[in-house]
């Protein structure tokens, strides 16, 4: 598999989740579309990590990785304090939160 291979994969990972981003209501939709856009990111370090040589693509992915669970955990919170709130998880509806 060469470079531009991985690097077509991974931008067309990150259009559907920009895609996703866009147009989805539902806030579990738009966590799982963030979660594909750094899945993309991930796959081009380590991409570029393979091809050049030496781990540092597979290192910055790793703390990619854990930035992304973080970001994660604190997006299921809002949700579920959103479902609580609401009963339902529509994005549109989290301007009413504010006080």
């Amino acid at each position: 598999m060469m470079l531009s291979h991985c690097l077509l994969l991974a931008s067309a990972l990150f259009a559907v989740g920009v895609y996703g981003l866009l147009t989805r209501r539902q806030a579990v939709a738009v966590l799982l579309s963030i979660e594909l856009m750094a899945n993309a990111a991930n796959l081009c370090f380590i991409a570029f990590g393979h091809f050049r040589g030496g781990a540092t693509g597979q290192t910055f992915a790793l703390f990619s990785l854990a930035i992304t669970v973080a970001e994660v955990a604190i997006g299921l919170a809002l949700v579920i304090l959103l479902y609580r709130s609401h009963g339902d998880t529509k994005v549109d509806l989290a301007r009413e939160l504010r006080q």
